[in-house]
């Protein structure tokens, strides 16, 4: 399969392209710098130059492909604090794909979050691949793709949890919670720290993608989720015994200056299930799980 796929430098992409090309299927890969192109072509990727604004050239390289998988988001725009810019941005380049893909059962698989799971209100157990929110920031792209099962596109959505963890993780939510240990001196939780995580390895995730290129049934959400739900006071415990500093609860009022832009998230419990996930695509997730990755070295060596 000839299989076009956006963000495909970068963190999960690094990942997914590998997996792709091991599997047998040609990858083209968008890359909006010289860098990005060397990288997917050293690796054996064909490159198409261009970003999520070029809605032309999406839609070319698009309408070429047996398949799409859309990693890329404008991470940048979000942690400078424009993140509506960078939801209209992914949102243009969705319906962009969608178009170009429309009446031909081909797969288009794209990305979200576990984390919206809890802004739906969904407490009290683990959210589950049947949970759907109605409207919402990136929300409304994840309900685009699934309805694009009606336009003749085997579409589905692959839920990420908040922490894909692993060597290629150099930019995530993973570091970023290091990089505020390492500024502020203490690795901290909020409250007694017990609402928990999910996460998955870097390289299940990229197989789930496959996985779900090949074979999820059109109009599928699903969740590349390993560990559902690791207590937030574990994690920041394991960061402070790698950077040998104290852990350390952080007043509520005080997360949105301690954590930064996750000071919004920090809180959050988001249990989740992968369940239907394993079953539908007879995914089981291989690698190690987050406590296990925090405990190597390739976080922690600058």
């Amino acid at each position: 399969m000839r299989v076009l796929v956006t963000g495909a430098s970068g963190h999960i992409g690094s990942a997914v392209v590998p997996d792709l090309l091991g599997a047998g299927h040609q990858v083209v890969g968008l890359a909006r710098s010289d860098g990005s192109a060397a990288t997917l072509a050293a690796i054996g990727a064909e490159v198409h130059r261009g970003d999520l604004d070029d809605l032309g050239g999406l839609r070319d390289a698009a309408a070429a492909a047996d398949g799409v998988i859309h990693l890329a988001f404008r991470h940048e725009a979000m942690r400078s604090g424009d993140l509506n810019a960078a939801i209209a941005s992914d949102l243009a380049a969705i319906e962009t794909i969608g178009v170009a893909l429309e009446g031909s059962d081909k797969p288009f698989v794209s990305t979200s979050g576990t984390l919206m799971l809890t802004f739906a209100g969904i407490t009290g157990r683990p959210g589950n691949e049947h949970d759907v929110i109605e409207a919402g920031p990136r929300v409304d792209a994840e309900n685009a793709v699934v309805a694009m099962a009606q336009r003749g596109v085997r579409s589905s959505v692959v839920r990420l949890p908040p922490l894909v963890h692993s060597d290629l993780d150099h930019h995530g939510f993973g570091p970023t919670l290091i990089g505020i240990a390492r500024a502020t001196g203490v690795s901290g939780y909020v409250g007694d720290g017990a609402n928990r995580w999910p996460a998955v390895h870097t390289l299940d995730a990229a197989r789930a993608y496959r996985l779900a290129l090949e074979d999820a049934p059109a109009g599928t959400r699903l969740h590349a989720v390993a560990d559902d739900g690791v207590p937030f006071r574990e994690i920041a415990e394991a960061i402070g015994a790698k950077l040998a500093l104290p852990t350390a609860s952080i007043a509520g009022d005080d997360a949105a200056e301690h954590f930064t832009f996750l000071g919004a998230f920090v809180s959050l419990d988001n249990p989740t299930s992968s369940e239907l996930t394993r079953r539908l695509l007879d995914w089981t997730p291989t690698h190690a799980g987050l406590i296990e990755d925090l405990a190597q070295d390739h976080y922690f060596v600058q």
